[in-house]
């Protein structure tokens, strides 16, 4: 392409910075790989072949994916097209980050966002597999190799149906079975062990891992949970559902986590500040 600009090997040598016998030499290593020839010296110059012109165009198209390619990479544009996937659990993801990330995406047009809700505790495996670029961990899961930012802690609070408003904590615990997400889940657990109420608790519990079932079965009156406060707010507040043990809660500590980038773009900036 330089000795297209210029017409001479001459004036190609000069701008590339190579010796006009390096620059010869380079020409007649690619003629011999493509098997034809690329240039004919005429008095005029350099004159490319019907070979040389085909392969003129494409290198004009590539100098052009080039210059798009240096624009959507650009620091702080604002118009870079990428796509950021962010996990973490479902609560928190819906009540939290969704709201707060998709407030920024009016300053950053080019950037869409793919949320995955997450409850099997799998966001640093998501990270490692470079399926997610964000994900919301608790704080025990962030390794050395991540960089995070710690987030304001997940409040866990323990419901039961409207109907047992008037029931003690100490009958439903010792009655009524726990609601969890999954085997693995042990918010309820905890939240009865840091309130020395775990030993009276029944084991064997109703599981179903998604939030809103989990949420429905429990309005129906099929057993008690720990829920975000945050997510189960609005079932508190049309008494759908009632807070068990409304003096206590249990905070989980958590983080947003995301592997170091040496220099962070603009938008992955905004993203990381704007959840909280």
């Amino acid at each position: 392409m330089a000795i297209v600009r210029h017409g001479t090997v001459h004036g190609a040598a000069r701008e590339i910075g190579l010796s006009q016998t390096g620059v010869t030499q380079r020409i007649r290593v690619l003629e011999r790989e493509l098997g034809c020839t690329l240039f004919i010296r005429s008095r005029r110059g350099m004159r490319p072949t019907a070979e040389g012109e085909a392969l003129i165009r494409y290198g004009q198209r590539a100098g052009d994916l080039e210059g798009e390619l240096l624009a959507l990479v650009r620091r702080g544009d604002p118009a870079a097209s990428v796509r950021v996937a962010i996990t973490g659990p479902s609560s928190l993801m819906r009540s939290r980050v969704i709201p707060a990330t998709t407030a920024v995406l009016p300053d950053f047009p080019g950037v869409t966002l793919s949320f995955v809700l997450d409850d099997h505790n799998a966001g640093l495996a998501a990270l490692k597999s470079g399926q997610a670029q964000l994900a919301v961990l608790p704080r025990d899961d962030v390794v050395d190799e991540l960089d995070a930012k710690p987030l304001r802690p997940s409040r866990q609070v323990l419901v039961g149906p409207g109907a047992w408003a008037k029931r003690s904590l100490a009958d439903v615990v010792a009655r009524e079975r726990i609601i969890d997400f999954n085997e693995g889940d042990d918010a309820t657990f905890a939240f009865l062990r840091e309130h020395d109420l775990l030993g009276t608790a029944r084991r064997r519990r109703h599981l179903v891992n998604n939030p809103d079932a989990l949420a429905a079965m429990v309005a129906e009156g099929l057993g008690y949970t720990v829920l975000a406060e945050d997510f189960a707010a609005p079932w508190l507040a049309d008494g759908r559902l009632v807070d068990l043990c409304p003096d206590r809660r249990l905070d989980q500590e958590i983080a947003l986590a995301w592997y170091p980038r040496h220099e962070m773009p603009a938008y992955f900036r905004a993203l990381i500040d704007a959840v909280i």
